[in-house]
């Protein structure tokens, strides 16, 4: 299949093809293990070959579940369940701490779920069997808390200080109190300046704050402000996540969220940060303050940049050891029985394991590879052995011809700007033949553009825009009208439609024709200036766009196409000569095939 294709459904799918691999739970079934003592021996072996490790361990209990969360989280727990289960946690450490013995252990976090949630008694129990590892020097021993628990529990953040823990992260996810109640999660602006406050006051000097973006029902205007209050609060990291859908309670508002609005809100983030000096090579989603220094665990990084194997210790939590992709029990229906029976009976409490090919192994560590947006030649080499660029020297040329990627040094292949927005694109090409497969018969049965327009109007404010609106179209011809500049749209309404490059006239322009050129430029890349000579066509009709009265002004003009290099930006996926005779009514979105039919029967001078 040809990298173009695949680039483009992975756009089309772009809430699905991210970095977490593979696609769905059960995508791996015919590489599983099922037999207790061949699970052990694939696990034996594989932690047997591994020079290094990173440890995780989850702990699954939250206050209450939000409704963005993908994870493996048990919502207002009993009240002996979080005592019990860490007895049993302790002892499946200890069945791993055999198999494991004296590897170093380059990076370890404490997650969930919300670690914080536990006693300071039992989080100075896991820490102390962690710490029987052989953890390396100067790694940071990171956990997570939330603002309430670090508002109201002083006492806990000291704890969690004096145990060792020398970075903490905390999830506003947002300031906006109506998304934050409309999510399921509890938050406001005194809870988390004084959840900052006890921990400076706990001794942190590496705090990381997430926050997240791309719900359905979150404006730029609150998103910027959540930036700018996090900003203000001066920690040293900050994280932004784009919400994923997948397996969450919000799932069915996805489709309604376009690629368009998700890069929008990051490049709303990335300038905001960067202006304030946080910063984050393209396509990466920490941003650091500090100097030199990622911004994320020592268990992220090395996962990352080098694809170091870890092993995830609790209920649900995930393992990547050599060839073997395994999660433990509860992953599927988050329960603390068979995790405890498992254990109670000397088995390795695992739901489901894959022995996978190496086809698999390579697209599960370049998919995590792609959270730091950078692939590095040596951490490839080091973790399988051969040339990623005789590998993938096909991806290669087709991501370097087409401006998505390049080599910025001998060892680091990096997203450019243009990459970074179309990264769930990318990612798909690194994918086995059998994922790639999946991804296009998944994205067959659910793409449903009609869906997602339908959701998308059903939150779009049209009180929010003055009526009439007025829009300019332009229509970029070549010397002989045989092919005009199109572009594919990126946003809701006929989102994947092919469109002319045009946008609304705003209160900042001079001028329609300056709105022209710009526009044109943004969408485009292409840099012509517009004239009132260039007019050709006003549509007036109120029907013509389903978000309301928008006036059409459209400007023609005819150039030397050998002179013109396309390249989308803004809110089109693709821009790119199409010829004239090959369109379609319905290829195009709003009524732009009548609008070209039109100025092609009208003449210009060349220019």
């Amino acid at each position: 299949m040809e990298c173009r294709e695949i680039f483009e459904r992975g756009i089309k799918f772009h809430h699905y093809c991210n970095t977490a691999y593979p696609l769905r739970a059960n995508s791996l079934a015919q590489y599983e293990v099922h037999n207790n003592e061949d699970i052990y021996n694939v696990v034996k072996s594989n932690i047997e070959q591994q020079g290094e490790l990173c440890l995780y361990v989850h702990i699954p209990f939250c206050q209450a579940r939000c409704k963005f969360c993908e994870y493996v989280v048990l919502d207002k727990p009993a009240g002996d369940d979080s005592d019990k289960y860490v007895t049993y946690l302790l002892k499946e450490i200890e069945m791993y701490r055999a198999l494991i013995k004296d590897k170093p252990i380059v990076g370890y976090d404490l997650g969930g779920g919300t670690p914080s949630y536990l006693s300071v008694e039992n989080l100075k129990k896991i820490t102390t069997s962690i710490k029987k590892f052989n953890l390396q020097e100067n790694i940071y021993l990171s956990v997570e808390t939330t603002p309430v628990i670090a508002a109201n529990d002083f006492g806990k953040m000291k704890a969690l200080r004096e145990l060792g823990y020398n970075r903490i992260s905390m999830g506003f996810q947002t300031v906006s109190e109506a998304l934050l109640e409309s999510l399921g999660r509890e938050g406001s602006k005194s809870i988390y300046e004084k959840a900052v406050g006890n921990i400076r006051k706990a001794g942190f000097d590496r705090l990381n704050i997430d926050l997240m973006y791309g719900f359905l029902n979150q404006s730029d205007e609150d998103f910027a402000n959540t930036i700018k209050y996090t900003i203000a609060l001066q920690p040293e990291f900050i994280t932004l996540y784009r919400n994923r859908y997948k397996g969450t309670k919000l799932e069915a508002e996805s489709q309604g969220v376009t690629l368009y609005k998700v890069n929008r809100q990051y490049d709303i983030a990335y300038h905001l940060l960067k202006d304030a000096g946080y910063i984050a090579n393209n396509g990466k989603n920490t941003f650091s303050r500090i100097a030199l220094d990622m911004g994320t665990s020592s268990y992220l990084t090395r996962r990352v940049i080098d694809a170091v194997s870890y092993v995830g210790f609790g209920l649900g939590a995930q393992s990547f050891v050599g060839n073997y992709l395994a999660y433990n029990l509860g992953c599927v229906d988050h329960k603390l029985n068979k995790y405890f029976d498992s254990i109670d009976r000397g088995i390795l409490p695992i739901n489901d394991i894959a022995d996978m090919p190496i086809s698999e192994v390579r697209a599960k560590a370049i998919s995590v590879m792609f959270y730091f947006g950078f692939i590095s030649m040596e951490a490839y080499k080091n973790r399988f052995g051969e040339d990623f660029k005789e590998i993938y020297k096909v991806q290669i040329k087709f991501l370097e011809d087409n401006y998505l990627m390049q080599f910025v040094d001998d060892d680091t292949f990096m997203l450019t700007d243009y990459g970074a927005a179309h990264l769930y694109g990318i990612i798909p090409l690194f994918y086995s033949d059998r994922s790639i497969k999946e991804m296009f018969n998944m994205s067959d049965k659910w793409l449903n553009d009609k869906k997602g327009e339908d959701i998308y109007l059903e939150k779009y404010d049209r009180k929010a825009y003055d009526a009439p609106s007025v829009a300019v179209d332009l229509l970029v011809f070549n010397q002989d009208q045989s092919k005009i500049l199109l572009i594919n749209r990126a946003d809701h309404p006929y989102v994947n439609k092919l469109a002319l490059p045009g946008g609304f006239y705003l209160q900042t322009d001079h001028s329609l024709e300056y709105a022209a050129s710009r526009e044109l430029l943004e969408e485009t890349s292409v840099s012509l200036n517009f004239t009132e000579e260039n007019l050709v066509k006003v549509t007036s009709t109120k029907d013509r766009d389903p978000r309301g009265w928008v006036i059409s002004v459209a400007y023609k003009v005819n150039v030397d196409e050998s002179m013109i290099i396309p390249l989308a930006n803004s809110d089109a996926l693709y821009a790119s000569w199409v010829d004239v005779k090959s369109l379609k009514k319905d290829d195009l979105a709003f009524d732009h095939f009548d609008i070209v039919s039109y100025a092609v029967c009208s003449s210009l001078p060349f220019i």
